[in-house]
C-alpha cells in the first residue's frame, strides 16, 4: 500500500512511523487513520519488527487533534460510527499490538492526538510538548478512548480536571502525573526513544507479547488468572527454553 500521510522506516528490527501532515500540524483525518491502521496491522504480522516508534513530522506537533472539518456536520449515528470505527481499527489495534509501541510526542498532542499517544504502550515527550483534551470547548467529549484511558494512566481526579478544564499541560507536568514516562529535549527525543526500543528488542518477543496482553487486562476481574495462564503457556515455548538455557550457561540469550 502506498501511504500519502505517513512515512515508515525499519532498521535493526525497529520501525519508525512518522505522521506526515505538517501543513495541518499532523491532524488526524480519516485517510490518516486508515493508513495507520493498515500499517500497524502489517507491522504486527512482520516477524522482523520487534518494536515500533510513532511520532509526528516537524518540530511543533505530534498530532494536534482530529480534523474537525470532516465531522462538523455529522448527526448522532454518523458520529457514533466515527468513534466506534476509529477505536476499533486504530486506537484499540495499537493498544492490543503483540509488540510494544512507543509514542515519541514531539510537540502538540491534543484531542485525538493525545488519545493516539495514550493508546501506545510507552510515551516519551519533548520539552516543548503540550498535551490536552479540549473536546468540551466544542461541546463534545473525547471519542477515541480518552475518557477511558486517561483515568487509568493518571487517576480519576487528574482525568476529571484535564477533561473538564480542557487545558493544555506542559511535558514536565504530564510526567509528574504519569501521563508520559520521560521528557527530553526535542533533539534527544528520537534518539532516546530508539535507545529504549533497542533495549526492548533484545528481550523475548513472545514474553513481551504475553506481557502486553496481561497488562491490558490488569483492571479486569480476569487479570490475575490471565497472568497465571500466560505464565504457564510460556513454559512450553522456545523463548523460555532459550532464555533459561542462556541464564544457566551464563551467556546472552538469542531470541
Amino acid at each position: 500500500m502506498n501511504y500519502e500521510n505517513i512515512l515508515v522506516t525499519t532498521e535493526d528490527q525497529i520501525s519508525i512511523i512518522t505522521i506526515n501532515r505538517p501543513q495541518s500540524l499532523n491532524a488526524l483525518n480519516s485517510k490518516t487513520i486508515q493508513e495507520l491502521s493498515h500499517l500497524f496491522q502489517e507491522l504486527n504480522r512482520d516477524q522482523d519488527v520487534r518494536v515500533i516508534i510513532l511520532t509526528g513530522s516537524g518540530e511543533k506537533s505530534f498530532v494536534a487533534g482530529a480534523d474537525i472539518k470532516e465531522f462538523s456536520d455529522f448527526g448522532t449515528a454518523a458520529a457514533e460510527d466515527l468513534a466506534r470505527n476509529g477505536q476499533k481499527i486504530l486506537f484499540n489495534t495499537i493498544e492490543n499490538m503483540s509488540k510494544p509501541v512507543i509514542a515519541a510526542v514531539n510537540g502538540f498532542a491534543l484531542g485525538g492526538g493525545l488519545e493516539l499517544a495514550m493508546s501506545c504502550h510507552i510515551r516519551y515527550a519533548s520539552e516543548n510538548a503540550k498535551l490536552g483534551l479540549p473536546e468540551v470547548t466544542l461541546g463534545l467529549i473525547p471519542g477515541y478512548g480518552g475518557t477511558q484511558r486517561l483515568p487509568k494512566l493518571v487517576g480519576k481526579g487528574w482525568a476529571n480536571e484535564l477533561i473538564f478544564s480542557a487545558k493544555m499541560i506542559p511535558a514536565e507536568k504530564a510526567k509528574a502525573i504519569g501521563l508520559v514516562n520521560e521528557v527530553f529535549s526535542l533533539e534527544e527525543l528520537l534518539p532516546k526513544s530508539l535507545e529504549l526500543a533497542k533495549i526492548i528488542s533484545r528481550n523475548s518477543p513472545m514474553g513481551i507479547s504475553k506481557a502486553i496482553s496481561a497488562i491490558n487486562q490488569s483492571d479486569t476481574q480476569n487479570g490475575f488468572e490471565t497472568e497465571i495462564k500466560y505464565f504457564g503457556e510460556l513454559f512450553e515455548m522456545d523463548d523460555k527454553k532459550e532464555g533459561v538455557a542462556a541464564f544457566l550457561e551464563k551467556r546472552k540469550p538469542s531470541f
